[in-house]
């Protein structure tokens, strides 16, 4: 009696796919081994095992087969010259010792100018010329500017530390201004004074380090203090 299939059945093989193979090929299971005729011995046909050549050997031992390529020069792992960029330039010999001695070397300390050359304009050695400025009070302020006014642009050291301390005893003189108000509201003056002081110290330590030679760059007062510089023009243009 044939199954009743539904038609959830997908099953697109064939049942009865084997039966009908064997009828086709005229007998059913297996085919039986064959005897083959090897001289004059029977043997049955089974299947011989051939011998692997070195290739085969070589793939299964990976120890066993010879780099295709030796790599000496250069060494593993370094990278491929490319065929698109050209090898760096070396001059040649006789040019490479001039070469040398070409590169540009900062001057010696003794090429400076000396700390005590007098500074054209006011005629003061430069070492008091850039302490005087930072002075605490109204001293640095009113040194500062008649450095910037009668200083020439040739002395840039000068200038510099000049148009530095004037923004530096501007923006003490506003933060002072600033806690005197407040001083006068609380009737508290003790952040006033403790700046003060500390304003002071600074002060001390900037006139020390000019004095000394050192660089003394105040970050924050880079930018005014390079307006000072560029706005306030020398009487002396030399």
């Amino acid at each position: 009696m044939e199954t009743k299939k539904s038609k959830y059945d997908t099953n697109p093989l064939d049942e009865d796919v084997e039966r009908k193979s064997s009828e086709a090929w005229g007998n059913k299971g297996e085919a039986p081994t064959q005897w083959v005729q090897g001289g004059t011995n029977e043997v049955r046909g089974v299947t011989n095992e051939i011998s692997s050549t070195d290739s085969e050997n070589a793939r299964q031992n990976v120890y066993s087969e010879a780099p295709t390529r030796r790599i000496d020069d250069p060494p593993l792992g370094a990278p491929y010259p490319s065929v698109f960029v050209p090898p760096p330039y070396a001059p040649p010999a006789q040019y490479q010792q001039h070469s040398r001695q070409t590169v540009y070397q900062p001057p010696p300390p003794s090429s400076y100018p000396s700390p005590n050359h007098p500074v054209a304009g006011i005629g003061i050695p430069e070492r008091w010329a850039v302490m005087l400025a930072y002075c605490p009070s109204y001293v640095g302020l009113v040194v500062s500017l008649i450095e910037l006014f009668l200083v020439p642009r040739k002395e840039a050291r000068v200038r510099f530390h000049a148009s530095q301390a004037l923004a530096l005893q501007i923006a003490v003189l506003i933060v002072h201004t600033i806690f005197s108000v407040i001083s006068s509201i609380t009737g508290s003056g003790f952040g006033g004074s403790v700046f003060g002081v500390a304003v002071f110290i600074f002060l001390i330590i900037s006139m020390i380090r000019v004095w000394k030679g050192e660089p003394h760059r105040i970050a924050p007062l880079a930018e005014p203090a390079q307006w000072f510089n560029d706005h306030i023009e020398p009487r002396n243009k030399g």
